[in-house]
C-alpha cells in the first residue's frame, strides 16, 4: 500500500476511493477472528476504524493500538484510551495478547520486518489477524511465516489468520 500523506479526517474517505473494497476487507478481518479476544493489539491503528468494529463485534475486548504516525495517534487517542506512537518493527508491548490484528499496515514492511513480527506475535500472541494487499509471492510467504491460513481473498486484497497454542 505504501505510506499515505493523508490527514485522519479526510483517510476514511480516501482509502475508499483507493480501495473499493476497502470495508469488505475490514469486515472479512472481524469475521477472521478466532475466538472472542479479551486483549488484543492493533498494529497500525490509524483512524481507529478496526478498532470500532472490533469492538462492535467483542465488546468486552480491550485494544491496544500503535501507530507509527502521530497525527493518526492523536486522532485515535479522542476515542480510545491506549493508543501508543510506536513502528510495528519495534518491539512489541508486553503481552500476552489474544490476538494481533492489522489491517492495511503489514505490506508497508519489507520481507525481513514481516518475518521478524510473524516470529515476535507467535511469542506474544494466540492469535493473529492481517488484512492487506498482497502480491501471490508476498501472500504465500506471510502465511508460512505466521503459520496461518487464508480465509478470505479478493482482487490483491487476502485476510490471513493463525493461531498459536
Amino acid at each position: 500500500m505504501g505510506q499515505f500523506d493523508w490527514t485522519p479526517d479526510e483517510y476514511l474517505e480516501r482509502i475508499r476511493a483507493r480501495i473499493p473494497r476497502y470495508d469488505e476487507l475490514q469486515e472479512q478481518a472481524i469475521a477472521a477472528i478466532p475466538f472472542p479476544p479479551e486483549r488484543v493489539l492493533e498494529l497500525g491503528m490509524g483512524t481507529g476504524e478496526t478498532t470500532r468494529r472490533l469492538i462492535e463485534a467483542y465488546p468486552d475486548a480491550w485494544v491496544s493500538g500503535l501507530d507509527s504516525r502521530p497525527d493518526m495517534v492523536f486522532r485515535a487517542r479522542q476515542t480510545y484510551d491506549d493508543v501508543q506512537l510506536a513502528r510495528m518493527e519495534d518491539p512489541l508491548p508486553d503481552g500476552p495478547w489474544d490476538l494481533v490484528i492489522s489491517v492495511l499496515s503489514v505490506s508497508d514492511l519489507d520481507d525481513v520486518q514481516k518475518q521478524a513480527l510473524c516470529r515476535r506475535v507467535k511469542e506474544q500472541s494466540r492469535s493473529l489477524v492481517i488484512g492487506d494487499s498482497f502480491n501471490e509471492d508476498d501472500l504465500e510467504q506471510l502465511i508460512e511465516w505466521s503459520d496461518g491460513e487464508l480465509t478470505w481473498q479478493a482482487d490483491d486484497l487476502a485476510v490471513i489468520r493463525a493461531r498459536y497454542g
